[in-house]
């Protein structure tokens, strides 16, 4: 789902060449239905399950966004010149990224594109975040996420951030304490690196806030591969889910499914 990082952040759902405002229906009966045809998000090519986030098996196994050091960002392969794709790597890994602390469901250490700021704090569900590191590599910023997640989680318990649970945090506090733990790793990464690898930053916190009415007590997750219809009044959209009456959706997960939205008065 497209945002724009607004006050609350603004959604839109793209459902074939028509773009749904997804804020203003908060309060309405809505319904998904999965057709059952799955497309390639690359090549459009039929296929009967999705592998990466919207591709068919050999575009999975062929293209660089789908290669395993997108996840591992540390063991990116580029300079043994085995990258799958090289001027995607080019565009995509050997630029700048940020290194962050957010706070979705408590206190995390993530990295993004520096062009991704700060839709992906968007994404996790964050209520705040705040730059930490810039850095010039994507591989770069992963041996720094290494080093700090040695001390501060990686992952979003997104059943605690669909609950509006999140703990108020000193971000900054958190930061100039993180930075503190890893000064000797850093320094160790500069030395091989270069100084101008690796910038401290003194950007300030962010704070996000999302378009949410009630707040679900138990989170149970609707799979429209197992359920293909899906019905119930939206309460609320944050991160990258719909929060229904019914459970919650996460549209990212159904990127190249074929679904069919309707909404009511």
């Amino acid at each position: 789902m497209p945002v724009t990082a607004s006050d609350p952040v603004e959604y839109v759902l793209r459902v074939g060449d028509e773009s749904l405002a997804l804020n203003a229906l908060i309060g309405h009966p809505i319904s998904l239905e999965f057709t059952g045809t799955i497309r390639c998000i690359h090549c459009d090519r039929s296929t009967r399950k999705s592998f990466g986030q919207g591709h068919c098996y050999p575009c999975f196994k062929r293209l660089a966004a789908c290669d395993s050091c997108i996840v591992s960002p540390e063991k990116c392969h580029y300079h043994e010149g085995t990258c799958r794709e090289p001027e995607w790597g080019e565009s995509h890994c050997m630029t700048e990224h940020v290194v962050y602390l957010a706070n979705s469901s408590g206190v995390k250490v993530g990295i993004t594109r520096a062009s991704q700021v700060p839709t992906r704090w968007v994404d996790q569900g964050a209520i705040t975040a705040v730059p930490m590191l810039r850095v010039a590599t994507r591989q770069l910023a992963g041996f720094v996420e290494v080093a700090c997640k040695q001390h501060v989680a990686d992952r979003t318990n997104w059943r605690t951030m669909l609950k509006g649970e999140a703990p108020p945090i000193d971000l900054e506090a958190e930061k100039r304490h993180l930075l503190e733990l890893v000064r000797e790793d850093l320094a160790a990464l500069r030395q091989q690196h270069g100084d101008d690898a690796i910038r401290e930053v003194t950007e300030q916190c962010v704070s996000l806030s999302y378009p949410v009415q009630v707040w679900p007590d138990k989170v149970k997750s609707h799979n429209l591969d197992k359920t293909p219809l899906v019905t119930g009044r939206l309460e609320g959209i944050k991160g990258q889910y719909l929060m229904l009456d019914t459970g919650v959706i996460n549209i990212r997960k159904y990127t190249a499914y074929e679904v069919r939205v309707r909404v009511q008065d």
